[in-house]
């Protein structure tokens, strides 16, 4: 089955009883049992949920994996994964990450005995050279928030499975659309559902896609156990997301083109991070495990004084300055100040993260309309 029609059918099945298309909001948070332990698959909400089941079932078949799970955030399918170690064990991480997941590794788990080694994972030689004897996950984000950097997913992967460690990619930025980690190589694949699966910036939403049986059910434990799950509204809006990924991510990728080499021969701009430029350290790579190069993208100005910052920030009218991406809206974004604030400032900066630094989520509006909002607020 080709990719756009598997996002449309994929976990879905027409309602036994009734006959509807669309999978049903089951709002509820029992179910009544024939007997004691009798039931029909479905105990208690936070466990299982019929409008749950068939997103997960979704999302595995869109990143072409065996295994899904939906949690309430992608900060709480994070948490799931790192729950997975023990109090000693190592993680090596991208040092060019979401801020979220570099605090919730920093100011959660660091305190329970985990260790965290940070390294540029465009090398993979700097992977390799991280691994200890205590390394049990590698934690990579391809492409890289904020600054677009690109990971080798098949390189890295060889290398984990010779340490024998877990591998986990946060494929936010990319989508399943355009890059599947598991056919690369990953153990595991998380997603802020937030953004490009739900699409239209109303649910928030986390998702875990594997291969491995015994995994899965670690996995699942500690979903229900720790109790992080999505409500059945949210459930749904993102299985209705899903339906429109393909056509939302291909006008994603055609504004992104459009707006990245705008930016980049406009004067005021010195720099723009975007994995698409043939000159990019990453493109041959990403060209080889993506599909296409997204909407995603930051740059600076030429003047990179907080002032003028601030004032393209503040200064256009369809790129709404917010946190978060993905959605069919264009979104302007200061990571220093918003997403990426809760990292040091000298660890932003020695990552090569400035405190000028724009980022853009390149929404589905007309791209003329887009170059024009930016014209107006960079002058």
């Amino acid at each position: 089955m080709k990719l756009a029609t598997k996002i449309i059918h994929a976990g879905m099945e027409p309602d036994p009883s009734t006959g509807a298309i669309m999978t049903p909001i089951y709002q509820t948070s029992t179910y009544v049992q024939e007997a004691p332990g009798v039931n029909k698959g479905f105990e208690y909400a936070r466990s299982q949920n019929p409008t749950r089941k068939a997103l997960e079932e979704a999302l595995a078949a869109i990143e072409n994996g065996k295994h899904g799970l939906a949690f309430s955030s992608g900060v709480a399918a994070t948490d799931a994964v790192i729950k997975l170690l023990q109090p000693g064990d190592e993680v090596i991480a991208a040092s060019d990450m979401y801020g979220g997941t570099y605090r919730l590794f920093t100011k959660i788990f660091e305190k329970f005995g985990i260790k965290f080694i940070y390294t540029d994972t465009t090398d993979p030689a700097n992977v390799a050279a991280a691994i200890t004897p205590k390394t049990k996950l590698i934690w990579l984000e391809t492409p890289t928030n904020p600054l677009m950097n690109i990971t080798d997913i098949t390189a890295i992967a060889d290398i984990s499975k010779k340490a024998g460690t877990l591998l986990c990619v946060d494929n936010t930025f990319a989508s399943p659309y355009l890059q599947n980690p598991l056919d690369l190589g990953a153990d595991i694949v998380m997603h802020s559902s937030t953004k490009y699966i739900g699409g239209h910036s109303d649910i928030i939403q986390g998702a875990l896609i594997m291969n491995d049986d015994a995994l899965r059910e670690q996995l699942y434990f500690i979903q229900k156990s720790c109790g992080a799950v999505p409500g059945p509204m949210d459930c749904f809006l993102a299985l209705r997301g899903i339906k429109t990924l393909h056509l939302r991510m291909q006008r994603h990728c055609e504004n992104g083109v459009v707006i990245a080499h705008w930016l980049r021969k406009h004067p005021k701009v010195s720099r723009v991070y975007w994995c698409g430029f043939e000159d990019h350290p990453g493109y041959a790579v990403a060209k080889k495990q993506m599909r296409g190069f997204g909407g995603m993208m930051s740059f600076e100005l030429k003047d990179d004084s907080t002032d003028t910052t601030k004032k393209v920030l503040s200064g256009t009218h369809l790129f709404s300055l917010a946190e978060s991406l993905g959605g069919v809206e264009s979104l302007i974004n200061h990571p220093a100040s918003m997403t990426h604030a809760s990292i040091p400032r000298e660890e932003r900066i020695k990552n090569g993260l400035s405190d000028a630094l724009i980022r853009l989520s390149v929404g589905v509006e007309d791209a003329d309309d887009l170059i024009e909002d930016l014209q107006k607020a960079i002058g």
